[in-house]
């Protein structure tokens, strides 16, 4: 579990197949200091496993279902990457409840300064988990805890604060980039449940 609170933005080694599948190894200055093999940490998002490390090197195995499913595959040497570790149990919760399970990449169709420093990000919504946003909800997107404040027809929009966009990878984030989505657990539940007690009455 996770809170959609960025600790550091590292950047990328390297990312390629090996005789073990594909791997990605990046260099974390910070948070590397107290990592072990097997830990969890949220890159962009994504929940990934440390199957190794040395020094500020971290590398992580890489399933084909993840890299089908998120903007790991766009990921070259020196691509800044959003990281956060999973929650201790004595941790505060700042942010939302983060799974770090990526629902989707989806494209950044506008990324504008509005007015002082905040800055209006707009992404698309793909129209099979487009039912789960709503008005003032909860989306991390790159693993950043954000709010929906607008939704459009096709894509919504969340506004970015001076810090956010300092202290994460949005800060060199153009349109067309592909980002990571995960949209909020609780919707997910609510229409789980929904279905379920839908279900006796239509049979």
């Amino acid at each position: 579990m996770f809170t959609g609170l960025i600790e550091e933005v590292a950047k990328v080694l390297w990312i390629r197949a090996t005789d073990r599948g594909t791997q990605l190894q990046i260099a974390a200055d910070q948070i590397a200091r107290d990592v072990h093999a097997g830990d969890s940490i949220a890159v962009n998002g994504c929940c990934l496993t440390v199957s190794s490390h040395r020094a500020e090197q971290i590398t992580f195995d890489l399933l084909a279902e993840t890299l089908e499913r998120t903007n790991l595959k766009t990921l070259r040497r020196d691509s800044p990457v959003n990281l956060e570790r999973a929650l201790a149990a004595n941790a505060r919760l700042g942010g939302h409840f983060v799974q770090g399970h990526i629902d989707c990449a989806a494209r950044i169709v506008s990324f504008e300064q509005g007015r002082g420093g905040d800055h209006r990000l707009e992404v698309e919504s793909p129209s099979s988990f487009a039912h789960y946003l709503a008005p003032k909800g909860s989306i991390a997107i790159n693993g950043i805890s954000l709010t929906v404040a607008e939704i459009l027809s096709d894509s919504f929009a969340v506004w970015i604060i001076p810090h956010t966009r300092r202290s994460t990878n949005l800060a060199s984030a153009s349109p067309g980039d592909l980002v990571n989505l995960e949209f909020d657990i609780l919707a997910k539940y609510v229409e789980r449940l929904l279905v379920r007690d839908r279900a006796p009455a239509e049979s």
